[in-house]
C-alpha cells in the first residue's frame, strides 16, 4: 500500500540554509536549460532527446545521483507529454520552473537510497550535496548536510524518492516521502466511500460524498483579485516604452497573481482531502473539462479555468495530496452534469440563473452542487437521500474557513437553501 509524508524541514544553521538554498536552485537551473533545450528542438522538429550532459555540467553541485534524478524527472515529463498529444489532447509541452526575475519554484528529487530519514525524539533528515558546495560550506569529503525534522513522520516502510522544496510563502522547507507500507500495519484503513467533485470558478469546487456530506468551496473573492491584479499588468504595460514588454513591477504583478492562487490552491486540496479522508472516501471523482469546454466555452469561462484557476495544476495538485492518504483520484467525464435535473432527470428543461438550477418539474437547488451530486450518482447510487445540508468556506488569504451567519458556527457553517427543493 502507498502512503506518503510530508513534514517541514529546518536547516541547524544560517549556513546550513544557504547551501540548501543554492542546493534548490541549482535544481531548478537544470531543469529549465534542460527543458529550454527539448523545447527548441521540439519546436524545430528536432529529437528532443538528444541533448547536452547536463549530468555533468551539475554534479559538482548537486552530486550525481541528484543530477540524474532531476534529468529523469524531466524525461517523465516530456513522455507524459507525447502520450497525451497521441490521445488528440490539448496540451502543451513541459514547462519551466520560473526564472531568476519573476522568482523560481525551488525544487530537488533525492533518491531513495541517497537519503536517510531518521525518526526519533529529535528526527532529522540527511542528504547528499555536490563537491563544489561541500568545499564552498566546508563539509567534510563524506559529510551530508544535516536538517531538522519537525515532528515525527506518520508512515515507516520502503522509502521512496525524496521530493524536497521550498514554500515562500510559509518561508518554509518541506519533504514529500513517498512510502511502501504492508496494509496490515496501517492504523486507519480507509472505508468504502465515494465522492465526485465539480470543479469551477464561481464556486471553485462543490463535493458530494456517499456519506451524504456537501462541500462548497467559494472562489468569487479570489477570482476578482486575479482579475485586479491583471487589469493592473495591463495598464503598467500600456505605459512601456516602444520595444519593452514587462518591466519589474509588472514581473512582481505576475508572480503575486501566481503565488496567491497556488497558495489558495494547495490550501484547498489539503483541506477538503483531510474532510474526505476523515469521512472515509477512498476514491475521489473529478470532471475532465476538456468536453465541458467544447460545448460551453467563452473567453471569460477560459480566463477563469486556465489561467485563473489552472484546472490540470489543481488535479495535479489534488493527485499529490490524496496520495498522502491512500486516497485515488479518478478523472471522469462530467458531461451535462450542471444541467441536470436530479428529481426527473432532465438536461434539456432545467435553467441555470447564476447558482441556481430550477427545473420545470419543480425542482430548485445549487447548481454546483446538484452538478458534484449528479456526477457521483453516475458512479455510486447506493448513498441515502436527501444530502445533509452543506459547508460553505471562503479563503481569508491564508486558509478556508466557513461563511459566517448568525447563530452558525464560524467553522462549520451550512447553507440554509434546499438542495432538493
Amino acid at each position: 500500500m502507498k502512503r506518503a509524508n510530508t513534514f517541514v524541514v529546518r536547516p541547524q544553521s544560517e549556513q546550513d540554509r544557504e547551501l540548501l538554498y543554492e542546493l534548490l536552485d541549482a535544481s531548478a537551473s537544470l531543469w529549465n536549460e534542460l527543458t529550454y533545450e527539448r523545447r527548441q528542438h521540439y519546436f524545430e522538429g528536432q529529437n528532443v532527446w538528444d541533448t547536452a550532459d547536463y549530468r555533468k555540467r551539475y554534479v559538482g553541485v548537486l552530486g550525481s545521483a541528484t543530477a540524474q534524478q532531476i534529468i529523469q524527472k524531466n524525461k517523465s515529463a516530456w513522455r507524459s507529454f507525447f502520450a497525451l498529444m497521441e490521445k488528440d489532447e490539448n496540451c502543451s509541452p513541459p514547462g519551466y520552473w520560473g526564472n531568476e526575475d519573476d522568482g523560481r519554484t525551488l525544487r530537488t528529487y533525492i533518491r531513495n537510497d541517497q537519503y536517510t530519514l531518521e525518526n526519533s525524539d529529535r528526527s532529522r533528515l540527511e542528504i547528499p550535496v555536490g563537491k563544489q558546495l561541500k568545499e564552498k560550506y566546508e563539509l567534510g569529503y563524506t559529510e551530508r548536510l544535516r536538517l531538522e525534522v519537525a515532528g515525527v513522520p506518520k508512515w515507516n516502510g520502503k522509502q521512496g524518492r525524496l521530493e524536497l522544496y521550498y514554500d515562500e510563502f510559509s518561508d518554509q522547507f518541506r519533504a514529500f516521502q513517498p512510502v511502501t507500507v504492508d496494509d496490515s500495519r496501517l492504523d486507519s484503513p480507509l472505508a468504502d466511500e465515494t465522492a465526485a467533485l465539480d470543479i469551477g470558478a464561481n464556486n471553485l469546487v462543490a463535493c458530494t460524498t456517499t456519506t451524504s456530506e456537501q462541500y462548497l468551496y467559494e472562489g468569487r473573492d479570489l477570482f476578482e483579485q486575479f482579475c485586479e491584479t491583471t487589469r493592473e499588468i495591463a495598464r503598467l504595460q500600456s505605459k512601456l516604452r516602444d520595444g519593452r514588454y514587462s518591466s519589474t513591477r509588472i514581473r512582481q504583478l505576475y508572480r503575486r497573481r501566481t503565488r496567491r492562487r497556488n497558495h489558495a490552491q494547495d490550501s484547498l486540496a489539503r483541506d477538503l482531502i483531510e474532510r474526505l479522508y476523515a469521512e472515509g472516501v477512498s476514491i475521489v471523482y473529478v470532471g475532465d473539462l476538456t468536453d465541458v469546454l467544447e460545448t460551453h466555452w467563452s473567453v471569460r469561462t477560459n480566463q477563469k479555468t486556465h489561467n485563473f484557476w489552472a484546472f490540470r495544476q489543481f488535479v495535479g495538485r489534488l493527485v499529490d495530496t490524496a496520495e498522502e492518504y491512500g486516497i485515488t483520484v479518478k478523472v471522469r467525464s462530467e458531461a451535462w452534469t450542471s444541467q441536470e435535473c436530479l428529481n426527473c432527470g432532465s438536461t434539456t428543461e432545467t435553467t441555470r440563473h447564476q447558482d441556481t438550477l430550477t427545473c420545470p418539474c419543480g425542482f430548485e437547488g445549487h447548481a454546483d452542487l446538484v452538478a458534484s451530486e449528479a456526477f457521483l450518482r453516475r458512479h455510486e447510487t447506493n448513498f441515502p437521500w436527501p444530502m445533509a445540508r452543506p459547508v460553505r468556506f471562503e479563503w481569508d488569504d491564508h486558509r478556508w474557513s466557513g461563511i459566517s451567519h448568525p447563530h452558525e458556527s464560524p467553522k462549520e457553517v451550512r447553507t440554509n437553501r434546499s438542495i432538493h427543493g
